[in-house]
């Protein structure tokens, strides 16, 4: 099973209502997107974080782990923005490299603090919707929102295959492991090719196994998965509009200052 989902079915708010899960993540993730605010992104991944680590009892290490995936593609991606390569050195910083510069002025700096902040409390909007929600909850609110049919079992079906891939891939590579398929950097690009391949045919075959599987049962084109309700609360529901009046002020308050 994958780490996340895992990390959601032992998870303490799983069995609150999805649908306030679901518009909580995704109210908040717009109010990051569109202020670009510094101080909302701060106050997103603080919140974010309380919920997902001490409200939801995601183990802290955990945590910081996801967040870091996301944080070190971020800095990779913005070294390009804080970094310029100039013969004119800049207000922020300035190494001379021959006749050239390698220097950064403290807008480009703080833009790329603010891209950074704003991206990862987006992650963090989407990983507390992930960490804490079940996939068929998912689906479900998507169903109650009159999303497309087609996407829908689209998205079943590639979240049952992501798991039978895993698992043919993992069975795979021990088999290689175990042959010394991983000896030394050649081989281990031969042993990663012929898994490729063999997992492509493998996946063709589950793919007709399972079609075959849904006709014998008497597919009509839709699938039909059973879900547990949980009803929505008051108490919470009180708290995210509160939460989202909160945010809305302050990028209110940011725009006219």
């Amino acid at each position: 099973m994958i780490v996340i989902d895992k990390l959601c079915y032992y998870s303490k708010l799983r069995y609150v209502n999805a649908g306030e899960k679901f518009a909580y993540a995704m109210a908040t993730l717009i109010f990051c997107l569109v202020s670009r605010s510094i101080a909302i992104a701060l106050l997103v991944l603080a919140v974010n974080g309380i919920l997902n680590v001490k409200t939801g009892g995601i183990p802290l290490s955990r945590y910081k782990t996801l967040m870091a995936v996301p944080l070190a593609f971020l800095f990779l991606s913005t070294i390009a923005i804080i970094i310029n390569i100039s013969k004119t050195p800049l207000d922020a910083f300035a190494i001379p490299v021959g006749s050239y510069y390698i220097t950064g002025s403290h807008s480009s700096i703080l833009y790329g603090i603010q891209l950074i902040l704003t991206a990862l409390a987006s992650v963090s909007c989407l990983y507390f919707l992930s960490l804490n929600t079940p996939m068929t909850d998912i689906i479900l609110v998507l169903h109650r929102l009159h999303c497309p049919l087609l996407l829908q079992e689209l998205m079943l079906l590639i979240y049952r295959f992501i798991f039978v891939l895993l698992d043919i891939a993992s069975a795979i590579t021990t088999s290689q492991n175990s042959r010394l398929g991983n000896k030394d950097y050649k081989t281990s690009l031969k042993s990663f090719g012929s898994m490729i391949s063999v997992l492509f045919i493998r996946a063709m075959k589950k793919s007709n196994a399972l079609y075959d599987a849904m006709e014998a049962r008497c597919y009509d084109g839709t699938i039909r998965v059973l879900t547990e309700n949980y009803p929505p609360k008051k108490k919470e529901i009180i708290y995210i509009i509160l939460f989202e009046l909160l945010l809305l002020a302050a990028a209110i308050w940011r725009r006219f200052l």
